[in-house]
């Protein structure tokens, strides 16, 4: 297969979490006798220091050009205290899903066996934990009308939905839900918000759908705590964008480390993989970022092509380092010296050799071959 792959590092942790998931890539085309290209763009805080821009057109024709893009991470503290600032790195994350059309967002949640202990929650919560939350994108507060007074003490964000924009992506969250338990959990705020009271109306007469497909409803407070409480109890999780953003952020808690979820951002004709974490800047050049998040949404990149095995290979992989601690400070104990490049070789080199990959890491230079 040929695949033409728009590259935007983005700020802070972005630009060497996103190399680490190119090299397992490059990696995989090379196994499987793939030709895959690269062409980078700037996006965020980047682009804006070069082009005033947080999106510049060339960045937009890039991503449309091509067959997937995937992203780093985007931000700057430099804009985080300033309330005032008319541009933004996030506008260029808002736009490029806008310019895509982009709105539907895939998080796995997993809490993998063999890092258990690294969450701050009890073991026996978390574990055989496997939730897919899908979350609509382009709509709702993040995308609504905004209004600031002259006097600057009055302020509103619309959160505006149409039965077309909740429909496209509860038809996607039913369908994932009858490959998986059959199980859906669509969480709003339909006692207060009537976003949520269409949002529910549009899920309920849609469930007529899939009759094989056990709907529950939750509201957004009530889900926070119960995916602290008690995460087994979800399978696919449907909500709207701003509440999609907050629950899949705090599912980091139950895997140990934001460093470990990945996501797919896709559309009618576009499609966008990314970590969920931020940009990180205070960790940035430092060699202590997780690339696995990022190397994660690249084997998501894989299965929107159908290239399953492909992408198995790196979950494989992914498990291999876990398993032998082959992973950076936010979640190794074991051993101080291995960086997100050294991350980045072993998954390497388990995709190249997955039968010969050195199961006793400790008697091998980190940093060198992984195989003996």
């Amino acid at each position: 297969m040929k695949l033409n792959i728009a590259i935007l590092p983005g700020d802070g942790i972005g630009p060497e979490v996103t190399a680490q998931a190119v090299k397992v890539l490059k990696a995989i085309a090379m196994e499987f006798n793939h030709i895959f290209t690269f062409t980078t763009g700037l996006v965020g805080s980047a682009a804006i220091d070069k082009t005033e821009s947080p999106l510049p057109q060339e960045t937009i024709d890039l991503c449309k050009k091509a067959d997937a893009v995937l992203f780093g991470a985007i931000g700057d503290p430099k804009y985080d205290n300033n309330p005032d600032a008319k541009i933004r790195p996030e506008q260029g994350l808002l736009g490029i899903r806008k310019e895509l059309g982009l709105y539907t967002n895939i998080r796995p949640v997993i809490a993998y066996e063999d890092i258990l202990n690294k969450s701050s929650l009890k073991i026996k919560q978390i574990k055989d934990t496997n939730i897919l939350i899908y979350r609509e994108l382009t709509g709702g507060i993040y995308f609504g009308e905004r209004f600031l007074s002259e006097d600057g003490n009055t302020a509103s964000d619309v959160c505006e939905y149409n039965r077309l924009e909740i429909e496209r992506i509860t038809h996607l969250a039913f369908k994932a839900a009858q490959s998986r338990k059959n199980k859906l959990t669509l969480v709003d705020k339909a006692n207060v918000l009537e976003s949520s009271k269409l949002w529910r109306r549009v899920v309920q007469e849609i469930a007529l759908q899939y009759p094989n497909v056990k709907v529950n409803y939750m509201y957004i407070d009530n889900a926070a705590m119960e995916l602290i409480i008690n995460p087994r109890q979800f399978d696919v999780i449907l909500t709207e964008n701003m509440f999609g953003d907050i629950l899949s952020e705090e599912a980091s808690v139950i895997v140990g480390s934001i460093g470990l979820l990945a996501s797919a951002s896709t559309g009618d004709k576009h499609a966008m993989f990314e970590p969920i974490h931020g940009a990180f800047t205070k960790a940035a050049n430092k060699g202590i970022a997780n690339p696995i998040a990022s190397i994660l949404s690249a084997a998501m990149l894989l299965d929107h092509f159908g290239l399953d095995e492909e992408a198995n290979r790196i979950r494989e992989g992914v498990d291999k380092s876990l398993k032998l601690h082959i992973t950076t400070p936010d979640l190794n104990t074991k051993y101080d010296n291995i960086s997100t490049t050294k991350v980045g070789d072993f998954i390497e080199d388990f995709i190249n050799n997955p039968d010969e990959t050195n199961l006793n890491f400790t008697n091998i230079h980190l940093g060198q071959s992984t195989i003996i």
